[in-house]
């Protein structure tokens, strides 16, 4: 009978063990899927460059799910303490700023023209939604006309974020898979201690 007591507690104790590391490992999954969504959804890039005295386009790509969403520029190098420079829904312009949503396509760019040096900054790629809005991190640097600058065309910028767009549903693909063998090794561990529970259960009543 004491057996039967230590095997039933060991069985118990196994099952909540099992059903912990499930749980931690599917909340880790979900927060991972939460971060690739919200790359997915809005794509910009990381780094322009523009001349001063020049002007700068910079285009913020979005899926169409968002396409009748208000969408703006914002400045400042924390999101939740920058200043709205310009926005949407229609085509607006704020000083030097200009900013086009054109929804059909899922891109909305913003003009800056007469740049200047203080107008290098951090800016925001922001859809407003309800919740926490979609946002996405631009860094702005300004050269002295005739300085060589790094490329940053419209062409550029999409190859690359497709190319990551790709890379991160391969990996998404992958995790996939994992989730599902852990899952299936999950469900064979339960299955298994609830049959030593069931039988350990059997052998108490035999006796």
């Amino acid at each position: 009978i004491l057996n039967t007591r230590l095997l039933l507690q060991e069985s118990k104790d196994g099952l909540i063990t099992v059903f912990l590391h499930f749980a931690a490992f599917l909340l880790s999954v979900l927060w991972l899927n939460k971060q690739r969504v919200g790359s997915i959804q809005l794509s910009a890039p990381e780094e322009v460059t523009g001349a001063r005295s020049g002007s700068l386009t910079v285009s913020c790509q979005y899926d169409l799910e968002f396409k009748d969403n208000p969408k703006y520029w914002c400045k400042g190098s924390i999101y939740e303490l920058c200043r709205i420079v310009v926005r949407t829904p229609k085509r607006k312009s704020t000083n030097r700023t200009f900013i086009v949503d054109d929804n059909r396509a899922g891109v909305f760019n913003v003009t800056m023209s007469l740049l200047r040096k203080q107008d290098e900054d951090t800016y925001w790629c922001v859809i407003s939604r309800s919740g926490r809005n979609v946002f996405k991190r631009v860094a702005l640097r300004i050269s002295d006309v005739g300085e060589t600058t790094p490329s940053t065309t419209t062409e550029s910028n999409s190859i690359q974020i497709i190319d990551k767009e790709q890379e991160e549903n391969s990996w998404w693909m992958t995790l996939r898979w994992i989730l599902f063998f852990a899952m299936l090794t999950c469900l064979a561990s339960t299955h298994f201690i609830v049959w030593r529970i069931k039988t350990a259960t059997n052998m108490r009543t035999v006796i």
